[in-house]
């Protein structure tokens, strides 16, 4: 064989109707690692109505209950099939709180995968592996989320979580890229409602503080709501620290603790 043309497998996807939409789908819907079961399985509708719209009798809809019941058990048999339910669940549920895109969901369903494949979920909690597992998500996609946003949005405390997210990095050897305070500059200062050429200056002083190498080993929210509080000083725009520390969600000794470090390293005149 010389030449061989290979089939595209997924859909077509110019289409301007929903109509459309549909009959250009060659293979149905995605595989979604963020379900349980893939979603891979079908699920019986609750609308209790038949093809027509019309209610159904109280006898069908008896009948259709218990096959429900039957159907939703039947997905969910193995103890794997329950762990990764609850683990899926809760993803979801973070990922929804937290405004956090579906993308970084699925990759943090595909972590938490394998750290149940090699049985680094047995005697630990689901909730904690779980929010470890999209924390790790968000690292990796460059998502500015921290670990305080993570644990008060789940149903477990920060150091649990932390202990958790160590482990996926060491068990299933996760690179983690360096995280650049400029991410978070744009979402503090929304929180601040401060204006478009505060948070230029901002970024340009953390592009200083690169070039210094005076942000390496520093947290990066707390170096990204120093900067914002500088900006603002510097262009007459007085933010309070507390302000800036409510915005970054970080304490107001951290923003002060950065906010000195670069004052002094980089020979910042800033007005009181």
């Amino acid at each position: 064989v010389i030449q061989e043309s290979s089939m595209d497998k997924g859909p077509e996807w110019r289409a301007f109707t929903q109509e459309e939409k549909k009959s250009r789908s060659r293979v149905g819907i995605p595989i979604l690692f963020s379900v349980h079961d893939k979603g891979l399985s079908t699920s019986i509708d609750k609308v209790d109505r038949d093809a027509l719209g019309r209610k159904l009798p109280l006898s069908s809809r008896l009948q259709i209950w218990r096959l429900r019941k039957w159907q939703i058990r039947s997905r969910v048999q193995s103890s794997i099939d329950r762990n990764l339910a609850q683990a899926m669940t809760e993803i979801d549920r973070l990922s929804d709180k937290l405004a956090i895109p579906s993308a970084v969901k699925e990759r943090a369903a595909v972590i938490y995968r394998k750290a149940l494949e090699q049985g680094l979920v047995r005697g630990r909690s689901i909730a904690a592996i779980a929010a470890a597992a999209l924390y790790a998500a968000c690292r990796l996609a460059g998502t500015p989320r921290n670990l305080k946003e993570i644990s008060e949005a789940s149903l477990v405390g920060r150091k649990d979580i932390a202990r958790c997210y160590r482990l996926l990095l060491r068990e299933l050897s996760l690179a983690m890229p360096v995280t650049d305070p400029s991410i978070y500059i744009p979402k503090i200062a929304e929180k601040a409602n401060m204006p478009g050429h505060i948070q230029t200056l901002a970024l340009k002083i953390l592009n200083e503080t690169r070039q210094k190498r005076i942000s390496a080993g520093k947290d990066p929210v707390g170096l990204a709501a120093a900067a914002l509080y500088i900006a603002a000083a510097l262009a007459g725009e007085k933010k309070t620290q507390k302000e800036i520390a409510d915005a970054a969600n970080v304490t107001e000794v951290t923003v002060r603790n950065r906010y000195k470090t670069l004052k002094r390293q980089l020979n910042l005149e800033v007005p009181d």
